[in-house]
């Protein structure tokens, strides 16, 4: 303790900074899963709608 000093606060700041970086990697991580996900969702919609409109064709076209 003598050779630190009475008002070393070093450890604290070195545990508040590695919890800045877990902070930021969580919502990071957050985010990418979030915009995979959207991503996907998007696509999902557009083969929905794809498959609507390839079954409308082939039902309008099969009366002709």
């Amino acid at each position: 303790m003598a050779d630190r000093g009475w008002y070393d606060d070093s450890d604290y700041h070195d545990a508040v900074q590695q919890g800045e970086r877990a902070t930021r990697f969580g919502w990071a991580a957050i985010a990418g899963t979030t915009g995979v996900l959207g991503c996907v969702l998007i696509t999902m919609a557009v083969i929905c709608a794809v498959a609507v409109l390839a079954c409308l064709y082939v039902v309008v076209s099969m009366d002709y």
